[in-house]
């Protein structure tokens, strides 16, 4: 399928991020066939793809108009429960699904210097740090226990900011007694995780059923 027939469908459509998605879509000449959010609902043809930039409590939500429209997910919600992604995790047996809490590439490239990083220096002191826009609803965020993940074994201290309009920074940081070493991404634009969601479109829309992250869109397309 080419990408000038892909008909998308977003959740979340007014938020921050969805509103970046909708901009980048447009840019790279996809239709937007429905959108919902909490105060508008519009139908205008049956999406290949469903992409939900929401919120937790719009989980129930988002699995009723994917059995509506028997297409393929990427989520984008952050603070999703345990039950929830098993949820996600069965719906992946019928259907492909990309999830991630952050769509950031230069995120995932973080996460493979962290877990190198790891290899040599896991005896050394580790903590991370996160910084983000006063509005978020989840503390951490998903992406500080992605790599706090990473550390595998070892327990790790993360630390929270809620600051302004800051649109997400992250930092890990290997502490010896004679040096530090600390591995920090910055998003200065929610741009560059709307960026991920078209590529994780790309990706998901030939793919077979199945559970993907967005390190498989990133590293394994």
């Amino acid at each position: 399928m080419s990408k000038e027939k892909i008909k998308y469908g977003i959740i979340g459509s007014s938020g921050r991020l969805g509103s970046e998605v909708k901009n980048i879509f447009n840019e790279a000449e996809y239709d937007l066939a429905f959108q919902f959010d909490i105060d508008n609902e519009i139908l205008l043809d049956k999406p290949d793809l469903l992409i939900d930039c929401s919120l937790p409590v719009v989980f129930e939500k988002t699995l009723a108009f994917q059995d509506k429209f028997k297409s393929p997910l990427i989520i984008a919600t952050t603070g999703l429960s345990d039950q929830q992604m098993q949820l996600l995790k069965d719906l992946s047996i019928k259907y492909p699904v990309v999830q991630s809490y952050n769509y950031s590439t230069g995120i995932q490239v973080l996460l493979k210097l962290a877990e190198i990083a790891y290899g040599k220096l896991n005896d050394w002191d580790i903590e991370i740090s996160e910084t983000h826009h006063r509005f978020k609803k989840d503390k951490p965020s998903g992406t500080a226990k992605m790599i706090q993940d990473v550390i595998k074994g070892k327990s790790v201290n993360i630390s929270s900011l809620r600051l302004g309009n800051v649109a997400g920074d992250h930092t890990i940081s290997f502490g010896g007694l004679g040096e530090v070493l600390s591995i920090t991404h910055s998003a200065t634009s929610r741009r560059t995780f709307a960026e991920g969601i078209l590529k994780s479109a790309n990706f998901i829309i030939n793919k077979k059923n199945g559970f993907y992250s967005f390190t498989d869109v990133i590293f394994n397309n």
